[in-house]
């Protein structure tokens, strides 16, 4: 299967990473030759030049991963806006992935997650490529430790330039995941079904998902039904996708469904996976700042899920704040030093996380933050704050290497 070149975003005379073909299935290009002049762009133009879907794929993904890294790395517009389609880029699997940053890594996943997210059915081997997209979360939280992906995944989270499908996706999956690995001990076939779900229980509304966190005004009726259908829809799309894993497919139907008041069909009695996948749902969502409003401080949105609607604790919604923590890694505190800083671990109990301490009591910023044991009384948390109240850009790699 062939798509059309993207001919005016190749930059000329570098090669070209992928072979080129017309609409007859012609060879005009070999991989490494170059397009030389706007005259000869225009003669190949002239051609409908073709290529392979996959090599697109992967081209497109490289290209999104080199956006998703300079929107992380907080580079002026103008640099944003001149990231061009990379004219050379490793295969997969030549790239020593257990050598890279977290942050990159995540970034690379985040922008994996989007393009299988929002393009659906549009791509080749989709199940194939979700399930590497799973592995790949796994396999950097057996190397680098929950808190320090939580860590990340969190920062990500409150970057309103990053897409926002993508970020609540691996956040969820990896607060559920935690939650029912270590606190409920459910077996490992659970988790991989929950794990999934999350990531893709949005699948039914991927680019409206983005789009309402940048939407400064209410949903409008289109919306709201697109809202109130996307459980079902992401299912029939998974189904379609050759999803046949039952568990996974119910998470993702059931995932909105409270106790005969959820939505699409009012289930009386929702699964206890559901629960759990709902309240990692909403936990995350609470979190996550919008254009209309700023996310909430970790420990309401930590209550919000503890708590049931008259105000009695939930055994899954209290094993979910027992494995976050009321101040999740990533997120922002005041000291009762009158230290502002970022919660680097989770501690002991849910209120005394390790903190770096990012500005000082002066209102200055740290040349080199130290670590705070909030256990101690001098540095005990006092509360929240909200992201923008600490004026510090964050090097979430160079922190957790001091870790």
């Amino acid at each position: 299967m062939y798509v059309p070149l993207p001919i005016d975003e190749i930059t000329l005379g570098e090669p070209l990473p992928v072979n080129v073909w017309d609409a007859r299935g012609q060879l005009l290009l070999r991989k490494g030759a170059i397009i030389r002049d706007e005259h000869h762009r225009e003669w190949l133009r002239m051609h409908a030049p073709m290529i392979r879907r996959e090599d697109h794929e992967v081209w497109r993904f490289h290209y999104t991963a080199a956006l998703d890294r300079a929107l992380r790395s907080n580079q002026p517009l103008q640099a944003i806006a001149g990231v061009a389609r990379p004219m050379a880029f490793e295969p997969p699997a030549a790239i020593d992935e257990d050598q890279r940053p977290l942050t990159e890594a995540l970034a690379d996943l985040h922008a994996a997650l989007t393009l299988l997210l929002h393009q659906g059915e549009q791509l080749q081997d989709w199940s194939g490529r979700f399930v590497r997209v799973d592995q790949r979360l796994q396999a950097l939280l057996r190397q680098h430790g929950a808190d320090d992906v939580l860590f990340v995944l969190v920062q990500m989270l409150l970057n309103p330039e990053l897409g926002y499908s993508a970020s609540h996706a691996l956040t969820c999956a990896v607060v559920a995941k935690l939650t029912a690995h270590h606190t409920l001990r459910w077996p490992e076939a659970t988790l991989q079904s929950l794990r999934r779900a999350a990531l893709s229980m949005n699948v039914g509304m991927a680019r409206l998902h983005d789009d309402l966190a940048r939407q400064e005004g209410p949903l409008h009726g289109e919306q709201r039904r697109a809202v109130l259908a996307h459980p079902e829809r992401g299912e029939g799309l998974l189904r379609r996708l050759g999803v046949s894993d039952p568990l996974w497919l119910a998470l993702v139907r059931d995932h909105h469904e409270v106790s005969g008041g959820g939505y699409p069909r009012g289930v009386a009695d929702p699964s206890r996976e559901a629960q759990l996948l709902r309240l990692a749902d909403v936990y995350v969502a609470r979190l996550s700042p919008r254009v209309h409003r700023p996310g909430l401080p970790p420990p309401r949105a930590a209550r919000d899920v503890a708590l049931d609607a008259s105000g009695v604790p939930t055994p899954l919604g209290t094993a979910l704040v027992k494995t976050v923590g009321l101040y999740v890694p990533g997120s922002y505190v005041e000291l009762a030093s009158g230290e502002l800083g970022v919660v680097a671990r989770r501690g002991r109990r849910a209120n005394t996380p390790l903190v770096f301490a990012l500005i000082g009591r002066d209102g200055l910023p740290r040349g080199e933050p130290p670590l705070r044991d909030t256990e101690q009384p001098a540095w005990a948390v006092r509360g929240s704050v909200a992201p923008q109240q600490v004026k510090v850009r964050v090097n979430p790699d160079r922190l957790l290497a001091r870790l």
